[in-house]
């Protein structure tokens, strides 16, 4: 009788804990519905190439890169003003080009 009960609690635990999984959100996806990362412009997605040429393939590579952080597609994508950067990391002052602005893209779920 006692094993009746324990396989009964066993099945039970079991079949909670499945069903808990089931009410999970899905890990792949991120929390925030909509966030806006800046990427460096020689990050190697070939996105700053396509936003200063002109080209229409910014799009394709702004939503490449969104499903690369777990969002579905991209919102917006463009050069990032200097004021999004927040320049917490001190600058060395090298006599060489300056290097191109980061790109600000907005994913969204």
């Amino acid at each position: 009788m006692r094993r009746a009960y324990a396989m009964l609690g066993l099945g039970a635990v079991v079949l909670v804990a499945a069903g808990s999984l089931t009410l999970m959100p899905e890990g792949g996806k991120a929390s925030a519905t909509e966030a806006t990362f800046l990427v460096p412009a020689a990050d190697g997605y070939g996105v700053a190439e396509c936003l200063v040429s002109g080209h229409t393939c910014g799009k394709a590579v702004a939503d490449t890169w969104c499903e690369a952080q777990g969002y579905s597609r991209a919102v917006s994508f463009r050069q990032a003003d200097p004021e999004d950067v927040t320049g917490s990391v001190e600058v060395q002052k090298v006599a060489t080009a300056p290097a191109p602005r980061p790109v600000a893209i907005t994913c969204s779920n």
